[in-house]
C-alpha cells in the first residue's frame, strides 16, 4: 500500500451560519484547502455528511458539490456514518490513494443544522429507533447513562465532567474557527440547565453549521512537487451494537478500543508516543471515556486526569487543543475532517497560540452515535 499524506487544509468558522447554505459553506472550505495545498488537480472527492437529505432535503451530494467546485466529471461520493461521517470520508480518501487508484484527493465534511426544526429527530436517527428512540431515549440520555455508571463504578466526580468543558472552552478561545471563543467556569457548567441527569447544557456540544476540508496525496507525489506533507501512518475503523443496552459494559466503548488497537498496530506506536489527540467529545463524559479506551489513562482514571491538568495544552497528553466538539462546534459531517485540519496545523507548526510544543505524532478519533462506529487516524511529521 502506498504512503499517504495530508498536504493542505481549509475550514470556515463553525457556528450558526444563517446566511450560508450547505453548498456555499463547503465550497468556501474546499477552495481554502486547495489553495493551501497549492494543487491544480483533484482526482476524486469524498464528502462526509449525515443529514443533508433530512435537513436540506438534498441527496446526491457528491455530484452537487463537485459541480459547484468546478470539478466535474471527477468521481464524487458522499459518505454517512452518523457523527463519524467525516472520519469515514477521510479513511476512504486514504484508501483511494493508498491503493494507487488516485494521486490527489479532496476530502471534506459539511453539515447545515440551524435552518431546521428537525435537529433532534435527525440526530436521533443515529441511535436504535425501535429499541431506544421509540421509548423516549435521547442522545443526552444515552450519554447520561454512561456518565452515571462511570461515576458509580469509578468515583468520577460531577466536577470532573465540568472541567472537560472548561478546558475545551479555554482551548477554543485560541481557535479562530471555533463556534465558541469564550472561557467558562466550573460553577457556570454546574449552574447550566439540566438536560439529562447528570449532564447539563454546558456538558453538551452545540448545534453548529460548518465545513472543513483536507487535500490528500501520495507521499511520493507530495515530495516530488515540493508540498508540506504530514503522513497518515494509520487509518482504522470499528463498529459496535447500535443500542447501548446490548453491550456488555457501557462505560467502555468497544468500537473505540478496537479502532484504537488497529490504528496503533498499523502505525507501530503506542498511546505513550502520541503527542496530542483530537477526540470526539460530543458530551463531556465522552472525552473521559474515549481517553481511557484509547489507552491514554487506565480505566476509571480519565476524570482524575482532567482534574490534574494532564489533558491541557501543557499536560502529559493534550486532548482537543482545537476546543473539541464542545467549543469548536459539532457540524456533524464536518467534525472528523475538522479534527484532521487541527492535526495538520499542529504538525506543521501552524496552530498559533494553541500550538503543542515539539508535536510529532497526533491522533484523531471520530465516532458515530453512542459509539456504534469509531474511526481513528494517526498522523506523523515526515
Amino acid at each position: 500500500m502506498r504512503e499517504v499524506a495530508i498536504i493542505g487544509c481549509g475550514m470556515i468558522r463553525f457556528g450558526e451560519l444563517w446566511k450560508k447554505s450547505l453548498r456555499t459553506m463547503f465550497v468556501e472550505a474546499a477552495l481554502k484547502a486547495i489553495d493551501d495545498a497549492g494543487v491544480d488537480r483533484i482526482d476524486a472527492l469524498y464528502v462526509g455528511c449525515m443529514t443533508s437529505g433530512l435537513f436540506v432535503e438534498q441527496e446526491h451530494l457528491g455530484a452537487l458539490l463537485a459541480d459547484y467546485l468546478g470539478l466535474a466529471p471527477i468521481p464524487a461520493i458522499r459518505l454517512e456514518s452518523a457523527c463519524a461521517s467525516g472520519g469515514v470520508a477521510l479513511r476512504q480518501g486514504f484508501l483511494d490513494i493508498g491503493s494507487g487508484n488516485s494521486e490527489v484527493v479532496l476530502v471534506g465534511g459539511v453539515e447545515k443544522m440551524t435552518d431546521t426544526d428537525r435537529v433532534t429527530d435527525g440526530l436521533a436517527s443515529a441511535a436504535d429507533q425501535e429499541y431506544e428512540v421509540f421509548h423516549g431515549v435521547t442522545f443526552p440520555g444515552l450519554y447520561a447513562m454512561i456518565a452515571r455508571l462511570h461515576m458509580e463504578h469509578y468515583g468520577t466526580k460531577r466536577e470532573d465532567l465540568a472541567l472537560v468543558a472548561v478546558k475545551n472552552h479555554k482551548h477554543g478561545t485560541m481557535n479562530p474557527h471555533a463556534h465558541f471563543q469564550r472561557e467558562i467556569t466550573v460553577d457556570q457548567v454546574l449552574a447550566s440547565s439540566l438536560v439529562a441527569d447528570p449532564l447539563r447544557l454546558l456538558d453538551c456540544s452545540p448545534v453548529s453549521d460548518g465545513a472543513a476540508c483536507v487535500v490528500l496525496s501520495s507521499l511520493e507525489w507530495a515530495k516530488a512537487h515540493g508540498k508540506t506533507p504530514v503522513k497518515i501512518i494509520a487509518s482504522a475503523m470499528a463498529t459496535d451494537t447500535l443500542a447501548l443496552h446490548q453491550r456488555k459494559e457501557i462505560t467502555t466503548l468497544g468500537s473505540v478500543v478496537e479502532s484504537g488497537r488497529k490504528a496503533y498496530a498499523m502505525a507501530g506506536v503506542g498511546p505513550d508516543q502520541i503527542d496530542f489527540a483530537e477526540v470526539h467529545d460530543c458530551f463531556t463524559i465522552a472525552e473521559i471515556v474515549v481517553s481511557e479506551d484509547l489507552g491514554f489513562f487506565k480505566k476509571g482514571e480519565g476524570g482524575k486526569a482532567v482534574r490534574e491538568g494532564l489533558t491541557g495544552l501543557d499536560g502529559k497528553i493534550p486532548i482537543n487543543p482545537s476546543g473539541g466538539l464542545k467549543a469548536k462546534g459539532h457540524p456533524v459531517g464536518a467534525t472528523g475532517v475538522a479534527q484532521a485540519v487541527e492535526a495538520y496545523l499542529q504538525l506543521t507548526g501552524r496552530a498559533e497560540k494553541r500550538q503543542i510544543k515539539d508535536a510529532r505524532i497526533g491522533l484523531i478519533q471520530n465516532m458515530g452515535g453512542s459509539g456504534a462506529s469509531s474511526v481513528v487516524h494517526i498522523l506523523e511529521v515526515v
